[in-house]
């Protein structure tokens, strides 16, 4: 029943906030008590009992009671913050303090005429956000006491942090003089100490730091700038010198969320007998991690613009504004320099990478996090700004465990268009990963796990996981991920000079690549879409310069699909060739479908689909590929016969002595019919992609451009085409 009143007290509160017409003095402590003195409400109490349509009435009607209703709250976590809350009734008034704020701070920053409220000076405000007999001219903006407060109690004996001193209201620690580096939550990065597990120390932490992400997150409600020297103001100060909780707080939260194991002692179905209070802790932490190493480009780009302008000499102040406010979460972050530290971070990263692709005999027994999304943008700014961590990463082994988690995710969210912004930072951390040369030897470990992914099965290395995601993402994905091919075909080429043995499942695919983005209809529909090929192309000319001796698979199937290479090389460029091959791409004819004709692994599961609400992705239909590949034969001397119309896919790509002439071809026709069903898939896919530039028109002298400078040499004139072809028919031949 005492739980029943108090929420009761506090709605007929919030009633007369809302219905009180004349402001209410700030002296008036009898009625503002009733928020937070009076009250026994959890935070779900807090947001169902204060709807936010008052929220908005009192901000239009009665702007100066909701103005007082923020001071005085942060009053309250001030004087809390000084006093280090000794007694219970002190924690309970900030935690309930701490919960209004979260609520009513989105509904001051939607509104423009309010955003600058908590950056003005409340008059009689001193520095510590109270009455100051020194004036006002010490006096502190709003905002800056309230994320100082937040801070303070971030590392508040007995409420937040394990005191070391007996507790009690007689022997509370003074906050002014506590060392918070000797508080750090949890052991790791610069601190060996694991403090004892206290669950309510963890709630505290997390409702502390959802009031500091909802300060934070001001951003949002702000119009889209160009410029890009407004820095949020919140992240700027609390990440300053005047934050003296900086160190001690960006290396708690950097270490509770790289010491965070979901599983634990592996006891199954653990997540539903008890609740993990430290999970919540952690999702916050990373997301402030994030939020606050968000890098100042302010003062690079006005150094920039003063490069552009020598004559203008700036000011004093015009140089101090743009040095900028130093970032202590990025120099703190960049300086991280010992290997256990770094193998700590990694090991940590990993286990929770890896924590959805946990697979047990027991369904559903293993806890799974769903912040992996934060985790990838977290493992992004690691590298991005420590460039020790990111050669730490290369030269470990588990980067293959980094690696395998990424593809998975890839894998999952690729026909899911809601996760555009998940496919990109994924490929962003493989593109930048795939620049040095230990990543791309990493790859040719064995891949020996069996993740549930719906992905042809396959006995081969990472880099044949690699190709063969990289190719559902192209051929199977949503048409917004276009942009991304560039990037895809970058990181293959990136690893390719490394690649000593890739599987017939791999090579088949690379083919099938090249085979969708040389047609003529898809070369002749985009400005760009030649590029595509000239990666394929210096992919294969890396793998048979570099690596010809172990590639037997992909050697084997440039032999079997070398009209590809022919087509490339008699490119047509005359106006009246190129009018027709785009002109077969506007023929209607039928949809195509694709059909279940790849073996996908065990306990696989397909990609997601879009949730309800977000754009659907629709395929042009596109003719069948005997339709939109040219059909013809090479010859012994080298010259391209064209074959009868009426013969079938299966029978062209059959001809010649190469067909059934290894092992690797016992499951020939198979293989044809899954190649071909791909390449409608890819081209119907291609087509939607490329009829989208309807306004530009190909030209012969666009199209010698590019044809001439084709790498085609090395494949044709050197060790494969011309050389090993006769040899092969020769021996199915003799055979």
């Amino acid at each position: 029943m005492g739980n029943a009143d108090s929420k009761l007290h506090f709605r007929k509160a919030v009633i007369q906030l809302t219905t009180k017409t004349q402001p209410v003095e700030a002296t008036g402590d009898a009625f503002w008590d009733q928020f937070w003195a009076d009250t026994a409400t959890t935070v779900q109490d807090v947001f169902a009992l204060v709807p936010a349509a008052e929220i908005r009435a009192v901000r239009e009607e009665s702007p100066s009671n909701l103005a007082t209703l923020c001071y005085k709250a942060v009053e309250k976590l001030v004087q809390g913050a000084d006093s280090s809350c000794p007694s219970e009734k002190e924690r309970h008034i900030a935690l309930n303090c701490t919960r209004l704020l979260t609520r009513i701070l989105p509904y001051i920053f939607e509104d423009a005429d309010w955003r600058g409220f908590f950056w003005s000076t409340v008059p009689g405000a001193g520095r510590a956000g109270r009455l100051d007999e020194s004036g006002d001219d010490e006096a502190r903006p709003l905002a800056e006491s309230l994320l100082l407060a937040i801070a303070d109690l971030l590392f508040c004996p007995d409420f937040t942090i394990h005191s070391h001193h007996k507790s009690g209201p007689d022997s509370a620690e003074d906050m002014q003089y506590i060392d918070s580096c000797e508080y750090i939550w949890e052991a790791g990065v610069g601190f060996a100490q694991s403090p004892p597990l206290n669950y309510i120390h963890d709630l505290h932490r997390t409702e502390l730091l959802k009031l500091l992400l909802t300060c934070f997150s001001e951003a949002m409600y702000l119009p889209p700038s160009s410029d890009s020297k407004n820095l949020n103001p919140w992240v700027s100060f609390f990440c300053s010198t005047d934050n003296r909780h900086a160190l001690p707080l960006f290396t708690s939260l950097l270490n509770v969320v790289c010491a965070y194991d979901p599983v634990g002692y592996g006891i199954p179905y653990n997540h539903l007998l008890f609740s993990d209070y430290r999970e919540q802790l952690v999702e916050q932490a990373v997301q402030i991690l994030i939020v606050t190493l968000e890098h100042e480009a302010g003062s690079a780009a006005r150094a920039a613009l003063q490069a552009l302008e020598p004559s203008s000499s700036p000011s004093a102040a015009e140089v101090q504004e743009a040095a900028g406010p130093d970032n202590l979460f990025v120099n703190y972050l960049s300086r991280i320099h010992r290997e256990e530290d770094f193998g700590f971070i990694l090991k940590g990263l990993a286990r929770l990478f890896n924590n959805p692709l946990v697979q047990t005999y027991l369904p559903h027994s293993t806890k799974k996090i769903q912040f992996h999304q934060e985790l990838l943008i977290l493992f992004w700014k690691l590298c991005d700004f420590n460039k020790k961590f990111l050669f730490f990463v290369l030269k470990s082994s588990d980067v293959l465990d980094m690696l395998v988690p990424i593809l998975f995710y890839l894998n999952d969210a690729r026909a899911d268009q809601s996760r555009a912004g998940l496919m990109h930072i994924c490929v962003f951390i493989l593109l930048l990963l795939s620049g040095e040369r230990n990543f791309g030897v990493r790859l040719n470990k064995p891949y020996t796990l069996r993740v549930p992914m719906d992905i042809p099965v396959f006995t081969g290395t990472h880099a044949d996981l690699l190709i063969v995601i990289f190719h559902k993402i192209i051929t199977n994905g949503h048409q917004r991920l276009q942009p991304l091919f560039d990037c895809l075909l970058t990181i293959i080429v990136n690893v390719s000079p490394y690649l000593k043995s890739l599987s017939m499942v791999a090579a088949n695919k690379l083919l099938h690549l090249l085979e969708a983005f040389s047609g003529y209809w898809f070369l002749f529909s985009s400005s760009q879409n030649h590029h595509l090929v000239f990666f394929l192309l210096e992919v294969f000319n890396n793998i048979i310069q570099y690596q010809f001796d172990g590639n037997c698979n992909l050697v084997y199937a440039i032999i079997r699909k070398r009209n590809i290479f022919h087509q490339l090389a008699n490119l047509p460029t005359d106006t009246a060739s190129i009018q027709k091959a785009l002109q077969r791409k506007k023929k209607p004819t039928t949809s195509v479908s694709r059909a279940n004709s790849t073996e996908s692994m065990e306990c696989s599961r397909p990609a997601v689909p879009a949730e309800p609400g977000t754009l659907k992705a629709s395929l042009e239909a596109t003719p069948g590929i005997d339709k939109l590949t040219e059909k013809s034969q090479v010859t012994e001397d080298g010259t391209m016969v064209a074959l009868p119309h009426s013969r079938s896919p299966q029978t062209t790509a059959g001809s010649g002595a190469t067909a059934g002439a290894s092992d690797a071809e016992s499951n020939t026709e198979r293989d044809h019919e899954v190649f071909h069903t791909q390449s409608e898939a890819a081209r119907s896919r291609l087509s939607s992609v490329s009829s989208t530039a309807t306004t530009w028109s190909p030209t012969p002298d666009w199209v010698l451009s590019w044809n001439t400078k084709l790498p085609l040499q090395t494949i044709m004139r050197l060790r494969l085409l011309q050389v090993l072809v006769p040899q092969v028919e020769k021996i199915c031949i003799d055979k």
